[in-house]
């Protein structure tokens, strides 16, 4: 028999990360209660707050309300002064926590956590047998938690970088063009692009109802529904199969896949519907997570915020959809360029990076 000698410093090391792991993680339900409830937003707006005054502006119960604040002031969420015994929310905590505009926003994130904690009975046994879990049968709040969650990438960069990457594309926009938006969600980028080139026209698809039901609210009451149309349609249809009879070949001049490529079942027939549809000189815009193409690559708090939400929605979406890709959050530009060239775009490339996002321009 052998024995394998333990470093009784690095056990303790390793322990007390998990721990500090452990805490931050736990009190992400309280910050998820602090977004649902609207007391991050009671923070921003009344500096120097105690329990009791938060509990009367929020109408909520002043002894949760005095746990809750200690445990943010604990997590370092907001700063407590001894001396007067009040919390504050400082600004640049706000712009992270109370501001769904703020390019720093991540209050969402706390929602997306909420969402999936819900589905774990059903995250357990789809990893047990396999099986797929389609958006629809996801916790409802997940549809908006995700939309929260990319909105700080598009308003930040989308019209800022990522259009200015590509080659001709805002000219054409401008001229007045046509755009699909597949995978389109709640609609978020749709509509931006929609606000910024009004000679252009927008249509976006979705397979889920719910999330075509707001986008079209959205557009309605931003006043784009006469340029902006939101239809349910599974991205991996065959022209065949499509439910629009004005969704012919060679009518568009932009198809985009924002953030929506990986979750696709059949990501390579997508494309390959994509590149048949498009007008000549047309252009495939496909936004996808930073990733490397190795795992070494990814080890860090970027490749561990996709690897997580990956593991428990994108995978799992994919493994539901015909074709069963699951080419995951990470799948880093080789095996994504090699989907587009199995698709007929020899041509494809990285036009563009951010933080947290590979941009690929593809072309007809």
């Amino acid at each position: 028999m052998t024995t394998t000698t333990i470093d009784f410093d690095r056990v303790q090391e390793f322990a007390t990360k998990v721990a500090g792991d452990q805490a931050v993680a736990a009190n992400a339900l309280l910050a998820y209660l602090g977004d649902r409830l609207g007391l991050w937003r009671a923070l921003a707006a009344t500096p120097r707050t105690t329990s009791a005054d938060l509990a009367a502006q929020t109408g909520l119960a002043e002894r949760y309300l005095r746990e809750w604040l200690a445990a943010q002031a604990a997590a370092g969420y907001v700063e407590y002064d001894p001396a007067t015994r009040t919390y504050t929310l400082p600004a640049e905590y706000a712009a992270v926590f109370a501001d769904d505009d703020s390019p720093a926003s991540l209050a969402g994130v706390f929602e997306f956590i909420a969402a999936t904690w819900a589905s774990s009975d059903r995250l357990a046994h789809a990893f047990a047998t396999g099986e797929g879990i389609a958006w629809h049968e996801q916790d409802p709040r997940l549809t908006t938690a995700v939309e929260r969650n990319f909105r700080p990438f598009y308003t930040g960069y989308l019209l800022q970088e990522w259009l200015p990457a590509l080659d001709g594309v805002e000219d054409r926009l401008r001229a007045g063009a046509r755009v699909l938006d597949v995978g389109c969600g709640l609609g978020t980028a749709t509509l931006l692009l929609a606000e910024a080139f009004p000679a252009s026209v927008f249509t976006g698809v979705d397979a889920d109802t719910e999330s075509i039901r707001r986008a079209r609210t959205a557009a309605a009451s931003r006043g784009l529904a006469d340029r902006v149309t939101f239809r349910e349609a599974y991205a991996g249809a065959s022209p065949d199969d499509r439910q629009d009879e004005e969704e012919t070949e060679g009518e568009w001049d932009l198809v985009c896949f924002f953030d929506a490529l990986h979750d696709l079942g059949d990501p390579v027939g997508a494309l390959r519907q994509a590149r048949a549809s498009l007008a000549p000189g047309g252009t495939l815009l496909a936004v996808e997570p930073f990733a490397g193409d190795r795992v070494e690559e990814n080890l860090n708090p970027v490749g561990l915020t996709w690897y997580v939400s990956s593991a428990l929605v994108c995978v799992p979406n994919s493994l539901a959809q015909p074709g069963g890709a699951a080419l995951g959050a990470q799948a880093g530009p080789e095996r994504l360029l090699a989907a587009f060239r199995a698709a007929g775009f020899p041509q494809a490339r990285i036009a563009a990076t951010s933080p947290f996002n590979l941009v690929i321009e593809a072309r007809a």
